[in-house]
């Protein structure tokens, strides 16, 4: 059998920083994925990393409390405190490992201004920052000595009396089915935004490791908490990086008036993410825009300004809008881009089910609250999926594996899979379910929600549900059966839009990405908590927690 004392599922950011710390700790660490790892989604992220560095003049506790406000102080501070403290080393450790960040004149790492912040603290590389990380990382996760299990597709999560002892996984070159025995199993699976549409995730992004949690008893939390990026692509969803904002584009509507100096007058295109997306549509469903888009404007920034910072976003302007942002304004609209909630963690990653640990956008340690500020994502993944590593491999050092029979636990999940495959032609398509789940969060848990809109989601869910059950599986072959492998991405994505839309229905409430024009104040009295979701027999149960609270007090949140 397959074993490891810690496995990491998923192989971006997090997950191959999870899976070099597990290793550096003494632990036999291996990584899987179904995807290369530099293939991994965290190749999008464009605009950078945020970190307060003392020798800037810049304080970690400032970074702290605008990563607070701009979750509208639905973050939990110990756990934005832990975060805020560890970025500089962690931007260090990069640069160190080889990452070539961008230089002022002065030589001196530069830094760019990302929304919600009262000052510059966002590193990066070019527009591309995400990428130059990811591919830094992979060649630490070679020389480390992890194992990788590359285009390998995890099928479920083996619990034994209430403590995780593996995993199922599908080997799609050859089709066959392994178990794996942990003694600890981190997910670093990323979010589930292709269950909107469209989004700006990759095709990959599909929520396994929620789901998969999930169905094992972990706990999701803050699944409501959705976040519309202000400058996508209309129609195909293509991100054009908030990083253009941060060099000084201006948003303007049909009239060329900078719209933004109404909704956030001090901090204008730099306000907080929701602010600007809620702002953008408002100008939209008024008939300020045009062919329901705002336009970015890059004019005056100048090319050579463009061409040496923005050169990867001017290029999909291009390709995807006919438009070249030097001399054109670029049409945009809010677009979904990222998950805040997601499966519950403490500081260290551990969940609530014993040995099974969550890092980056498919946990929820939450620091982004109701609302993540830009930049601070590639930071999540690296801090703590650094912390879930030490963690898992101090905890290996004193666990035993579980026992569980192999042949058992294969077989059954082998006839699952074979009774997809069984399933005979009823005319229906995962491709057609998976467009029409993605239509209905688009239209019904996005910008602007309502209690009828919200319900109708959630009942369309439930049709979609039920024809997912009988859904064929055309393809009836072995050998890298991406057929079948979508229709399992389709079962996770099914579950994590139920949790996103019976939390939005729970939250009565505005805050941060969930604007219920039903309900639309701010109400810290009676919600100013988190909303849980676990797996009950009859379907999703909510519960709640308290906000953790440290020295920042909840106010009004303007820009």
């Amino acid at each position: 059998m397959l074993e490891h004392d810690v496995l990491v599922v998923g192989a971006g950011l997090a997950g191959m920083r999870a899976a070099i710390a597990a290793r550096a700790g003494g632990a036999d660490a291996a990584i899987i994925s179904k995807v290369h790892p530099v293939r991994s989604h965290s190749n999008a992220a464009q605009g950078g990393i945020n970190a307060a560095l003392t020798d800037r003049g810049d304080d970690w506790e400032d970074h702290a409390y605008d990563t607070i406000k701009g979750s509208d102080f639905l973050g939990d501070q110990d756990a934005v405190e832990v975060m805020c403290r560890s970025a500089g080393q962690s931007l260090i450790d990069m640069e160190h490992m080889g990452v070539t960040f961008n230089r002022d004149d002065e030589g001196r790492l530069g830094t760019r201004a990302f929304g919600g912040q009262r000052r510059a603290r966002t590193f990066f590389v070019g527009d591309f920052t995400g990428q130059a990380l990811l591919h830094v990382m992979f060649e630490q996760l070679i020389k480390s000595g992890v194992q990788r299990y590359e285009e390998w597709f995890v099928t479920s999560l083996i619990i034994e009396d209430g403590q995780v002892a593996g995993v199922t996984a599908l080997e799609l070159r050859t089709g066959q089915l392994h178990a794996i025995r942990a003694k600890s199993v981190i997910f670093c699976t990323g979010g589930c935004g292709r269950l909107f549409e469209p989004s700006t995730n990759a095709l990959i992004v599909t929520g396994d490791g929620m789901a998969l949690a999930y169905n094992a008893g972990a706990r999701l939390m803050d699944m409501e908490m959705v976040q519309y990026h202000p400058t996508t692509i209309a129609g195909n969803g293509v991100l054009l990086s908030e990083a253009a904002r941060g060099e000084g584009a201006y948003l303007r509507d049909k009239n060329g008036e900078r719209f933004m100096e109404r909704y956030a007058p001090n901090m204008m295109e730099l306000a907080s993410r929701d602010v600007v997306s809620r702002a953008e549509q408002t100008e939209i469903n008024a008939g300020n825009g045009i062919d329901g888009c705002v336009l970015l404007d890059c004019t005056h920034l100048g090319e050579r300004l463009i061409m040496e910072k923005l050169s990867q976003i001017r290029e999909l302007g291009i390709d995807l809008t006919g438009r070249d942002m030097i001399r054109e304004l670029v049409p945009i609209r809010p677009g979904m881009h990222y998950i805040m909630g997601g499966i519950k963690t403490d500081i260290d990653g551990q969940t609530n089910v014993p040995g099974v640990y969550a890092a980056g956008e498919c946990a929820n340690v939450s620091v982004h609250g109701g609302n993540r500020l830009g930049a601070n994502s590639l930071l999540d993944t690296i801090v703590f999926g650094e912390r879930s590593g030490d963690h898992a491999a101090a905890s290996a050092k004193t666990v035993s594996f579980v026992g569980f029979d192999e042949d058992e636990v294969v077989s059954r999940e082998q006839g699952r899979l074979q009774d997809m495959l069984d399933r005979p032609d009823n005319g229906d398509r995962w491709g057609r379910i998976r467009l029409e789940m993605g239509d209905s969060m688009n239209r019904n848990v996005a910008v602007f929600r309502t209690r009828e809109g919200i319900e109708e989601t959630i009942q369309e869910l439930q049709d979609l549900k039920d024809r997912y059950e009988s859904v064929p599986v055309h393809n009836k072959g072995r050998v890298f059966n991406t057929d079948l492998v979508f229709a399992l991405e389709l079962g996770f994505m099914l579950d994590c839009a139920e949790a996103i839309a019976v939390s939005a229905l729970e939250r009565r409430e505005s805050r941060g990405a969930q604007f219920r024009t039903d309900y639309p104040a701010r109400d810290d009295d009676n919600w100013l908590k988190h909303i849980v979701v676990t797996k009950g027999e009859l379907g999703p149960e909510l519960s709640d927690l308290p906000v953790t609270i440290t020295k920042w007090t909840p106010e009004e949140r303007k820009y």
